[in-house]
């Protein structure tokens, strides 16, 4: 039981285990963190950084800062992957099917990881942030996945 004597929502639990996740984070902007849940039960979890076995803009510095690119655009510029992106890498490293399945993650998804999460077949998008991307949310609605904000956790 919860130092208050009540259990946790499932929304929250997953939240917090997401803000935790965040925190492996190795990006100098935005530390972001997600899992992907099924039936209660994590089935992978990812964070924003470089691919493994290269070094981290924590490292390095950050490119698109020395850029001056604003959040939201060029992320093709950025030595990092998603953290939506390693949670999906993650499970098809392991072979883990995640049909089905709902992400939760530290921030809304942006277009990019949108389009993956709709063809690996994502149900539902639990979110803590919103993300400074339209196309996302429209990219959501089309494909009928259910999206909330869930505020709290960490």
């Amino acid at each position: 039981m919860s130092r208050a004597g009540i259990r946790p929502s499932w929304d929250t639990y997953f939240m917090n285990i997401t803000c935790l996740v965040a925190e492996r984070s190795t990006c100098l902007r935005r530390a972001v963190g997600a899992i992907i849940v099924k039936e209660h039960r994590i089935l992978a979890t990812g964070y924003n950084g470089a691919p493994a076995g290269i070094r981290h803009c924590s490292e390095v510095g950050c490119l698109r800062e020395t850029m001056n690119i604003e959040s939201g655009q060029r992320h093709e510029l950025c030595r990092g992957i998603h953290a939506e992106q390693n949670a999906i890498i993650q499970a098809a490293y392991h072979g883990v099917p995640i049909r089905g399945a709902t992400l939760y993650c530290t921030n809304l998804p942006c277009a990019i990881c949108t389009k993956m999460l709709i063809n690996a077949g994502m149900v539902g998008i639990c979110y803590k942030e919103g993300y400074a991307d339209e196309l996302s949310m429209s990219l959501l609605d089309e494909a009928g996945i259910a999206l909330r904000q869930v505020k709290g956790g960490g």
